[in-house]
């Protein structure tokens, strides 16, 4: 499987399975390496494909949920471990600083409720826990907004992807574009993040 086809949700759950969906979901939510994979994308298209009765539903909805929250957990487990060390640490291919650098400025802005915003934002949803890690936040309560948060993710994206598929006639023809669409809507809020803090730096733009 080549890195392009990691990129394409249809091409990772034909040759993954479910096994696939849940191991990316794990990945993109807590690893920093996982930033780049189709989260939003992934959970709605494999919902759709459940509903063609091609994949499980409930075998989705259980273990994608688990692997969110555990991903999560991770991330955070990593941020409290490394702690503020990791805003200095060089850019590699795996790891951008301006990442967490945004994440961080999300976090600030947000607070606790970070980790529960963070998982419709691509990026942002994969450091939000590494961040909240190394702010400290108290386990307790980053558990509580992570299954919260890891939820209605999970169960969001895919019983859309499900619903829509079980209501338009012939919705096969249309996955494609809808798949597009939701990549485009998912970078709406990370891009009005961006202008707004440009506009903070650079108040006379």
């Amino acid at each position: 499987m080549s890195f392009q086809d990691l990129l394409d949700p249809l091409a990772i759950i034909k040759t993954l399975g479910l096994l696939g969906v849940v191991l990316i979901v794990f990945a993109e939510s807590g690893l920093f390496f996982g930033f780049f994979f189709p989260g939003d994308s992934l959970l709605f298209t494999a919902g759709f494909l459940a509903s063609q009765g091609l994949i499980s539903i409930w075998g989705l909805l259980i273990l994608c949920f688990i692997a969110a929250v555990a991903g999560d957990s991770v991330g955070y487990s990593f941020g409290k471990k490394t702690g503020p060390m990791i805003f200095s640490r060089e850019d590699s291919f795996f790891f951008r600083k301006r990442h967490i650098e945004t994440a961080r400025a999300f976090y600030e802005k947000h607070g606790k409720k970070t980790i529960i915003f963070a998982r419709f934002i691509p990026i942002v949803r994969t450091f939000a826990p590494i961040v909240a890690g190394v702010a400290g936040m108290e386990y307790k309560t980053f558990i509580r907004f992570n299954i919260i948060g890891g939820f209605i993710w999970t169960w969001g994206m895919l019983g859309l992807g499900y619903i829509l598929g079980n209501s338009i006639p012939n919705a096969e023809h249309y996955l494609t574009p809808i798949i597009i669409v939701i990549i485009l809507a998912s970078f709406i809020p990370p891009a009005i993040e961006f202008i707004k803090h440009k506009k903070t730096k650079n108040p006379m733009v």
